[in-house]
């Protein structure tokens, strides 16, 4: 007698969803990539303001990439971390307003780094490069 493991299939969870490389997405396409029914993505439209997909001339939803990504970030937020509607909106507009501010450079300024030395150095490579006249 041989046990065979029962082969489930197991959803996705929102971080795995994998968006394909396209320029619009039509709301049964969202919604069948989401897991989501079609009226919970137009009942986030009126609940979330970074969720505005275009509408097309036969007045069909039309979600770009970032809309599908914010879809996916909203449903985590209430499916997997239990914010309440409010409470994802303004973890939202706090996840943007931290996105707006600038970060510091890639490079930290050591005291040891000589900006005049750094300065000249990067004047001989554009002169090396510059096209000789």
């Amino acid at each position: 007698m041989t046990l065979r493991k029962k082969l489930t299939k197991k959803a996705p969870r929102p971080s795995e969803i994998i968006i394909p490389d396209k320029l619009y997405f039509r709301i049964g396409e969202v919604a069948e990539l989401c897991r989501l029914p079609a009226y919970v993505l137009r009942f986030w439209e009126t609940e979330f303001p970074q969720l505005k997909p275009v509408k097309s001339s036969t007045g069909q939803r039309m979600y770009r990439k970032r809309d599908v990504e914010s879809v996916v970030r909203i449903k985590k937020l209430l499916y997997e971390d239990g914010f309440t509607i409010a409470g994802a909106r303004v973890q939202l507009r706090e996840e943007i307003k931290s996105d707006r501010t600038q970060s510091a450079l890639p490079f930290p300024m050591s005291p040891g780094v000589n900006v005049i030395h750094l300065r000249h150095e990067l004047q001989q490579i554009l002169h090396i490069l510059s096209p000789r006249r």
